[in-house]
C-alpha cells in the first residue's frame, strides 16, 4: 500500500474499488496525482487488477455548480456510442463519505496531452501540426452534429437562453471569487450583455474544448484518442465552444498581449498550426455555421477565461488546489479583459 495521497488515499480507494468493480486485486493500489489539473483533481489508478483513472473536485472550497462529477460521467457515458472520442466510464460514486465529494471512476486512455511541447519525435513537421488543427476540429464537429436525444442527453441541459444563462453563472462565479481591483470584469459583462448574440441552434457543448482537453493518438497524428475535462458540458450554442477553443489558439505573430493572456501552453504558435481565421473558416466549412457573430463568443471567452483564472487564485490563496503551476494567474487577468473589449468593439479574432 503506498502512503496516503490528498483527495485519494489508496487505503480508501482500494478497498471501495475492490469491491463496486467485483475484482480484489484492486484492494491495494498506488495512486498518483496526474500533473496538469488547474480544477478537478484527476489520479492515475494502478494495481495488479490494471490501471484507471479517478477524477474528483478539488479539495476544500467548491463553488456552486462548479466541479459536477455527475455532468462528466453523464455526458461521457452518453457519447460513448458516437463518433466523439471518450474513455469507457466505470462507476460513478454518489456518496461523499468515501473521499469528501463525488467522484467517478474511467479507463486510461493511451496517448499524449500536449501542455507545452509535443513529445520528442511527435507531429515534428509543419504538415502534422495541420493534421493536429485538423483533427480538433474534425471532433469538434462531430459533437455538434450528435443528436443528444438518441444517446439519452435530451434532458443534460436547457438549451433556449444558454448564452444568458452563461453570462449569469459566469458573472455569479465572478462575485464569488472577486479580486479587488478588477473591476473590468464587471464592465466587460456589461458589455457582452446588451450585445447578446441569437443563437442558431443548439447541440452538446463541451464547454472547454482546447488541445490540452483531448488526448493525442500515440502514434497516428491527427487523431484523438479521448475529449476530456467535460465538468461545464450541457446542451447549449455550439459557437460557445468555437469561442473558447480560439480564446486559447495563440499564433505566432501574436503580440505580448494576447500572449499574456493565456493561461496554458502556446504550442499552436509552432508552424503549421493553423490561424484563428482558418480555425474559423475549418469549423463553418464542416458545421455549415454561420460565424458573423463569432467574435461575441471569442470575447466571451475572454471574460469567462478571467474568471477562471480568478477561482484558481482563490483557491490557491486557500490551500485548496494540488500541486503546482499556479502562479501567474492573478496577472493574466487584466489581459483577458482588454482582450475581450477589443474583441467586441472591433468584431476581430483576436
Amino acid at each position: 500500500m503506498t502512503a496516503p495521497i490528498a483527495g485519494a488515499d489508496p487505503a480508501v480507494v482500494g478497498p471501495y474499488l475492490a469491491e463496486v468493480l467485483g475484482d480484489p486485486a484492486w484492494k491495494d493500489p498506488s495512486v498518483t496525482l496526474i500533473a496538469g489539473g488547474k480544477s478537478n483533481l484527476t489520479y492515475r489508478v494502478d494495481s495488479s487488477a490494471g490501471s484507471l483513472v479517478l477524477r474528483r473536485p478539488p479539495l476544500g472550497h467548491v463553488l456552486p455548480t462548479a466541479h459536477d462529477m455527475g455532468r462528466e460521467f453523464r455526458v461521457m457515458s452518453g457519447l460513448g456510442s458516437t463518433a466523439v472520442p471518450v474513455p469507457k466510464m466505470l462507476h460513478f460514486c454518489t456518496d461523499a463519505d468515501v473521499l469528501g465529494q463525488p467522484f467517478y471512476v474511467m479507463e486510461r486512455v493511451e496517448g499524449h496531452i500536449v501542455t507545452t511541447q509535443f513529445p520528442e519525435g511527435y507531429a515534428e513537421s509543419p504538415t502534422d501540426k495541420v493534421k493536429v488543427s485538423n483533427g480538433l476540429l474534425d471532433v469538434l464537429a462531430a459533437l455538434h452534429s450528435v443528436d443528444y436525444a438518441s444517446v439519452g442527453l435530451g434532458e443534460f441541459g436547457r438549451p433556449d437562453g444558454y448564452m444568458a444563462r452563461q453570462l449569469s453563472r459566469w458573472s455569479k462565479q465572478w462575485d464569488a471569487t472577486r479580486i479587488e481591483g478588477m473591476e473590468d470584469i464587471d464592465r466587460l459583462a456589461a458589455a457582452l450583455t446588451t450585445s447578446l448574440p441569437a443563437t442558431q441552434r443548439s447541440t452538446i457543448v463541451h464547454g472547454d474544448y482546447r488541445l490540452d482537453n483531448t488526448m493525442l493518438h500515440p502514434t497516428a497524428v491527427g487523431r484523438i484518442n479521448a475529449v476530456l475535462d467535460w465538468e461545464m458540458s450541457t446542451l447549449g450554442d455550439p459557437l460557445a465552444d468555437l469561442g473558447i477553443l480560439l480564446t486559447y489558439w495563440i499564433q505566432g505573430d501574436d503580440n505580448d498581449l494576447r500572449t499574456g493572456g493565456s493561461a496554458v501552453s502556446a504550442v499552436t504558435t509552432q508552424p503549421g498550426f493553423l490561424t484563428r481565421n482558418e480555425v474559423a473558416a475549418g469549423y463553418a466549412a464542416r458545421t455549415g455555421a454561420d460565424i458573423d457573430n463569432l467574435p461575441w463568443y471569442l470575447a466571451f471567452g475572454f471574460f469567462k477565461l478571467a474568471v477562471v483564472c480568478a477561482g484558481i487564485v482563490m483557491r490557491a490563496r486557500m490551500g485548496a488546489m494540488v500541486g503546482e503551476g499556479f502562479d501567474g494567474f492573478e496577472q493574466r487577468i487584466p489581459p483577458l479583459v482588454e482582450l475581450g473589449r477589443a474583441t467586441l468593439s472591433d468584431r476581430e479574432l483576436y
